[in-house]
């Protein structure tokens, strides 16, 4: 219990350190990572379930070579494309947002750093060190985040391009 107790501290002060963006990029990435599980959720095991009850669907279909039929199938490929493909714009956009987040924490702790300077002539380095610290940590947080979203969005897209290239390959026309 202990050691659990140490590490939110440790990761309390590190927040702080970091200025007031910290807790925006924590909850940014939170939010990126709950929608990537959610996907990833979705693909192993809910879409199983909306594929063959699609499946099911067009296998029922009395004819399937009219240009009706293709109409419905087409129909089906973009409404299982629209359910595969779901929220994954959103965690692309997160991604891009993480490091500009950083980028913002580095613009706002310059501005303070810069503001010491101002007041103080250069003379109190503590000060300075405050503001240099939330330039920096900022940064690197966004852009840990945004690499972590980066290949886990690589992988949900590799994902989504294959569920979806095979189950429009299932709709077959020929029978």
């Amino acid at each position: 219990m202990q050691a659990i107790m140490d590490a939110f501290a440790a990761i309390l002060a590190f927040m702080e350190l970091g200025g007031f963006l910290m807790p925006w990029i924590a909850a940014l990435t939170f939010v990126m990572w709950t929608l990537a599980f959610e996907r990833i959720w979705y693909f192993k095991g809910a879409l199983k379930g909306d594929v063959q009850k699609s499946l099911d669907q067009w296998e029922s279909r009395p004819e399937r070579k009219s240009w009706y039929a293709h109409q419905i199938r087409q129909g089906m490929v973009s409404k299982m494309s629209d359910k595969i493909y779901q929220n994954m714009d959103l965690i692309a956009a997160l991604v891009a947002i993480c490091p500009l987040m950083g980028l913002l924490g580095t613009v706002t702790g310059m501005i303070e750093v810069f503001s010491v300077l101002a007041n103080t002539g250069g003379g109190d380095a503590k000060q300075m060190a405050g503001g240099v610290s939330k330039a920096t940590i900022p940064t690197m947080a966004g852009m840990v985040a945004a690499l972590s979203g980066v290949f886990v969005n690589i992988y949900l897209e590799r994902l989504a391009q294959s569920e979806n290239r095979l189950f429009a390959s299932h709709l077959t026309m020929d029978h």
